[in-house]
């Protein structure tokens, strides 16, 4: 199966500082869901300018084997890193990897990825501590603070002998495992290759993010950076369920459009962006490179809005980017409304009905009240997945990769591809953690298939 989309208009506008009550289309490009046939389609996805086809594809070639570890640097920082890594193996994370090694050791690269993603590479590590060990390291509950290198050092120090996890983390990381667990393991269909680009040190860290993602069949393509620390995110949970998190940058915060990255966007069906990265330094710059090389290369482009308060710092970035580029984005509801302007009082589906104006199709999710997806100016509905809820971290996430995968699996209706979404983020939510587990992916793409072989062309658009 393959999914088109025809566009039919291109052109670009200035946005301003604020949305006046009628904007101008800033992309004027309608996007129509055509008929779609069943194919034998044997070889990589082709996707061409002004008639996108998005498929996914079988033949591998022309790459070399993926290296299992970076080198690893001993620097200063290594005995933190060193401690850090030996807390690495969470019990599901632990059992996923024994479960996925052998089916990479031997990967190579194809001639496309079908999603490329392009975010902020950090290692998450994450621990339950009381109200008193915050209030004894000074930090404020509940917020979420830039720190340096020495401020790290000081923490890990003070949770020696706690009990933390680590893990490649991320909001984007998130979505492209999820996505690559979905989209790996079928009799009928081709795996999804999904890669992420980004910057990592040649430390231990570096070497532990890119095996973590390596393990879930996600190719992490960028070099390491010699001579420079991995970003780290340190989240502590108090009792309360609230959550203050410590965020070191390090590599993360440098992102260049380089003949790597530049290569390997010219060789994706889908680029999709965080939005964390228009809080670091120039990165506008390489993300509109990127951006280009992209649709110069037939590829759509996703974005994730990623925090209220960064579209709120950089809104001009966003809107240059998303204008002018985006054929796809994932919001919240806040988020959607930040986009657009709009105060809190805004229904979501105004939001969603209103943004889809600019961008060709528009996800916006909204808690236990469900979701939309926005096409055209029109919104439909998508009821919640029933779920014991049990952590909410990752929900969207979750949800993206499942757009994303009803996308490339040539699911056409709008209303199944958010049913699909809903269903992968009601699974996130009924467990402890923000990854989807194999078990579970496996589950969810088998219940799935039927909707690739039932969907028809038919059209939701203008029902709510």
């Amino acid at each position: 199966m393959s999914l088109s989309f025809v566009r039919i208009s291109c052109s670009s506008h200035s946005f301003p500082h604020s949305f006046p009550s009628q904007l101008p289309n800033s992309r004027t490009a309608h996007f129509l869901l055509c008929s779609y046939k069943r194919r034998n389609v044997y070889c990589s996805s082709s996707i061409q300018r002004g008639v996108f086809k998005v498929c996914s594809f079988s033949t591998f070639g022309g790459g070399a084997e993926f290296e299992s570890m970076s080198q690893r640097s001993h620097d200063e920082e290594e005995d933190d890193e060193q401690q850090i890594r030996t807390r690495a193996g969470d019990e599901d994370e632990v059992e996923d990897d024994d479960e996925e090694e052998g089916c990479v050791s031997s990967f190579v690269f194809p001639e496309r990825w079908d999603v490329l993603g392009l975010g902020q590479a950090m290692v998450d590590f994450s621990g339950t501590v009381d109200e008193e060990f915050l209030k004894n390291l000074g930090l404020e509950k509940g917020t979420r603070k830039l720190v340096n290198h020495e401020e790290r050092g000081r923490v890990l120090q003070a949770m020696d002998g706690c009990s933390y996890k680590a893990a490649a983390g991320g909001s984007l990381s998130n979505t492209l495992v999820a996505l690559a667990r979905l989209g790996g393991r079928s009799l009928r269909d081709p795996a999804i290759n999904v890669a992420m680009a980004g910057s990592v040190a040649s430390d231990l860290l570096g070497g532990f993010y890119r095996e973590k993602l390596r393990r879930a069949n996600v190719q992490f393509l960028s070099a390491p950076i010699k001579d420079a620390t991995t970003g780290t995110v340190i989240v502590l949970t108090t009792p309360d369920a609230q959550r203050t998190m410590l965020a070191y940058q390090g590599t993360s915060s440098t992102v260049n459009f380089d003949t790597s990255l530049a290569s390997a966007v010219s060789k994706t069906n889908i680029l999709v962006v965080e939005g964390y990265l228009f809080e670091l330094p120039d990165t506008i710059k390489a993300i509109t490179k990127a951006c280009k090389e992209a649709r110069s290369n037939g590829a759509l482009v996703a974005v994730t809005a990623s925090d209220v308060t960064c579209i709120e710092r950089h809104y001009d970035h966003f809107w240059e980017i998303v204008g002018n580029y985006a054929d796809l984005i994932f919001a919240n509801a806040d988020e959607a409304r930040a986009l657009c302007n709009f105060d809190a009082k805004e229904s979501t589906v105004s939001v969603t009905r209103y943004l889809s104006q600019f961008v060709p199709l528009v996800s916006v999710t909204d808690g236990l009240r469900g979701s939309y997806i926005g096409v055209k100016g029109e919104a439909v509905y998508i009821p919640p997945s029933p779920c014991v809820p049990v952590d909410t971290c990752g929900a969207g996430d979750a949800y993206a990769s499942g757009i994303l995968y009803g996308v490339l699996r040539g699911v056409s209706d709008l209303r199944n591809i958010g049913t699909i979404a809903a269903k992968v983020a009601a699974t996130v939510v009924a467990q402890q953690g923000t990854r989807l587990r194999i078990s579970d992916a496996v589950k969810l793409a088998e219940s799935f298939e039927f909707q690739l072989d039932t969907s028809v062309v038919r059209s939701d658009i203008g029902t709510v």
